[in-house]
């Protein structure tokens, strides 16, 4: 196999992780709006808990697209 060939695999291999990242990211604002929705009182002690599991979810993201980048372009 060329090296060129298995960078552009392993960078696709790298980011199939987004898939989920999209998928966590959906589903923390959808709990969001439903907590909200069922007890609005509760939205400022919910909403910093949202935010913290958002930014941990797109940090997968931003190492999954790293590490792609890595692959085409260093190596």
């Amino acid at each position: 196999m060329e090296v060129d060939a298995a960078k552009l695999i392993g960078a696709g291999l790298a980011v199939v992780g987004l898939g989920g990242v999209g998928a966590g990211i959906g589903n923390i604002f959808a709990s969001m709006i439903a907590s909200g929705a069922r007890n609005p009182a509760a939205i400022p002690a919910v909403q910093t808990f949202m935010w913290i599991g958002f930014a941990l979810v797109e940090a997968v993201a931003l190492y999954a697209l790293l590490i792609a980048l890595l692959l085409l372009f260093v190596f």
